[in-house]
This record gives C-alpha cells, structure tokens and sequence, in this order.
C-alpha cells in the first residue's frame, strides 16, 4: 500500500529519497539530463534558500510497502507572487512519479489540503522557485535532449496531470536555429543604424567581475520590465545575488550582451536590453549525475570549453525600445553570439506560445519550433 509523507527537510534519508527518486525513473531515459545536486538540494535548505525569507514550501513522497519511493511533489506558497498579482495561487514543482494515476492522484491530494489550509483558491505549475527554474511539462520533443536547466519528464505525466484534474492554460515553445542558416545582412545595419541614433551600445564582457558589478543594474532593469504585467514578480536582493551565483559559474562573458542607454538627466549608462546565451553543458552534467564534486566541475569546465551547443536562454528590451529597432539589436546581436562562439546548435528556450511578434520574427530567421512545454492549473 502506498502513503503519502510529507518530509521533514532536516531528515537527511527523507532528503535523500527525494532527491534520488528522478534516477531510478529515468534509468532507461538517455535524453535526461538531472538537476545540479547542489541547486536541487538547496530548494530544500530553508536556512539557505532565499525563497524562505519570505515564502514557504512542502515536499511530498509517496512510498510504497517496501519503503521505497514512487513518487514526489512539491508544492509552493510564494507570498511575494501572490501579493504582487493579488492573487491566492500556490504552484507546484519537481513533480515525478510511476505510472500510476492513483499514486499520483494521492500526492497532488496532499499538496491541494497544504494550500487550502493556507487560504489558496488555485494551483498551477510546474513553476518553481525562481526565474532562473524552466517552466512546464514537457508535452512535444521527447525525443530531444533538454537545454541545460530546462524540464524533461516522462511521456506518461501529463495523462497523469490530468487524471488529478489538472487542465492545461498556456504553451511554452523552445526552437532550434542551425549554424548554416543564413542571417539578412539588413538587420545588421538597421541595428547599427538604431544603435546610432537611440544612442545606444551593446556592452560586451571578457571577465566575470565585470558582468557580476552590473548585477544591481539589471535587477532594477528586470524589476521595471514587469512592473504591470501579471506572472511576474520582482526579484529581491537575496534572489538576485543567487541567481547571479548560479548563472556566472558556468557562463561565458562574451556571450552575454547589454543593450546600455545613457540617461539624460545624470549622464550615467543603464541597462535596456540583454541577450542571455550560454554554452550547453547538458552532456556533462549527464556523465557526472549532476554532481559537480569532487570531480564533475572539471568536466563540466571542459565541456564549456568544447561543446558546439550553445543555448539562448534570455533576451528582452524595454517597452520603449521595442518598436524603434531595439528588437533588431537583440537578433543582430543573437548572430554574432552564434558566430562568435562558432556553435553548431542552437536551442531558443522557452518562449511563450502567445508571443505572436517574437515567434514570427524567429521563425522568419529559421527557428524551428521544436519543443513544447505546457503549464497546468487546477481550481481547489
């Protein structure tokens, strides 16, 4: 007989079966790529993770009669979120299980009491803990190895989604853009033409310190972006300086480019734009099981060095910049990242499907859509 625990996060042998669990279910799954060790088990550090200075999490197991695990769950109380969109909305994240509906049907019962007990009406995932975690349930491209960070599930999830009443609100497309298609020379000149006349300037970077001191800039630059949009939520200070950590590791400064404006009023450049590419790391993140140590960084550094992946995870220009030729900076610049790094692949992550504009433009320059992520939601 099944049952469902929700984990005590100081238990280590409780920790552990969670974190373990995915690597038994996916043995036989050779496009699977796991989590980093150590970013997987910080979402379960309440004294380290930033998420609990002003939020709170459960995590569910379901054992069987042997003891072993089948199945798990996390769901989420993001009080920022919630306050910022004046919504009662919990999410839930890391979900895995068998193939079995009343397994999973006795999880997600254990996370809907834990949000109702906290006066939430709603739940919708998978969405995690923050910007930086991929969104959705893998639905189309099984047969793809994920971009780094980005979810993989078994085929068999979302019928298991949908048998707990869960029904699906939004897709989310990631692309694939080969090296030999060949980019219109034109949107290289309009974007030079752009940059002349806004008085713009694309900042490039050789070091990460320098990318790491203009991590305040563009904080506030992300934070004024959604301001009015609903989904989102504004990064604390704590949240900024995680994700900066995560991502500067394994970044390559020359691949990670700012659109700066110069403010009229103090004379002082700014962030209006960036483009977010990374060399994908996927495959020895695989061979190392996601454990970085002891020896896994070593691969993994190589890996950055040698990998003709390269992965466009983040682009984006402010509101006002968007309709005067500040989209042609970002793909100019999209290009030249591709041929500077002399990637081969290119993987275009998760962009949502009712973003008509972006979708046509990069369709237009040969994005092949080929990846589909779905996020679910279920009324309590």
């Amino acid at each position: 007989m099944t049952s469902i625990v929700e984990i005590d996060t100081t238990n280590r042998r409780q920790v552990h079966q969670f974190l373990d669990l995915p690597f038994r279910l996916y043995r036989d799954a050779a496009q699977w790529v796991p989590p980093l060790a150590s970013d997987v088990r910080r979402m379960l550090d309440r004294k380290r993770h930033p998420f609990y200075r002003h939020s709170d999490a459960a995590f569910f197991l379901a054992v069987d009669g042997s003891g072993t695990a089948v199945g798990r769950v996390a769901v989420l109380d993001n009080r920022n979120y919630n306050a910022y969109n004046h919504e009662q909305t919990a999410f839930f994240y890391l979900f895995e299980c068998e193939n079995e509906s009343t397994t999973a049907q006795a999880l997600f019962d254990a996370a809907f009491a834990w949000a109702r007990a906290r006066g939430l009406g709603r739940v919708y995932g998978p969405k995690g803990f923050t910007a930086l975690d991929g969104m959705g349930l893998l639905v189309e491209g099984f047969e793809h190895r994920p971009a780094f960070g980005i979810p993989y599930n078994l085929p068999t999830y979302p019928a298991l989604l949908e048998s707990a009443g869960f029904v699906p609100v939004s897709d989310i497309l990631s692309g694939y853009l080969s090296s030999d298609v060949v980019f219109p020379e034109k949107i290289h000149r309009l974007a030079e033409r752009v940059q002349e006349r806004r008085g713009l300037r694309v900042a490039r970077f050789r070091r990460r310190r320098d990318l790491r001191a203009l991590i305040p800039d563009l904080q506030a630059m992300y934070n004024a972006a959604i301001e009015g949009t609903p989904g989102n939520v504004p990064l604390t200070d704590d949240e900024v300086r995680t994700l900066a950590a995560q991502l500067l590791w394994f970044a390559d400064p020359r691949l990670i480019k700012l659109v700066m404006a110069r403010s009229a009023e103090t004379g002082k450049e700014h962030p209006v734009g960036f483009l977010f590419a990374y060399p994908d790391i996927s495959a020895a993140i695989q061979r190392c099981k996601g454990r970085l140590f002891p020896f896994g960084w070593l691969d993994a550094l190589l890996e950055l060095r040698r990998t003709d992946w390269l992965n466009i995870n983040g682009a984006g220009i402010v509101e006002e910049y968007r309709g005067l030729g500040g989209t042609a900076i970002l793909f100019s610049e999209l290009y030249k990242s591709i041929a500077e790094r002399g990637a081969q692949h290119v993987d275009v992550v998760q962009i949502g499907a009712d973003n008509d504009r972006m979708l046509r433009d990069l369709r237009d320059f040969g994005v092949d859509f080929y990846k589909t992520h779905r996020m679910y939601q279920r009324s309590l």
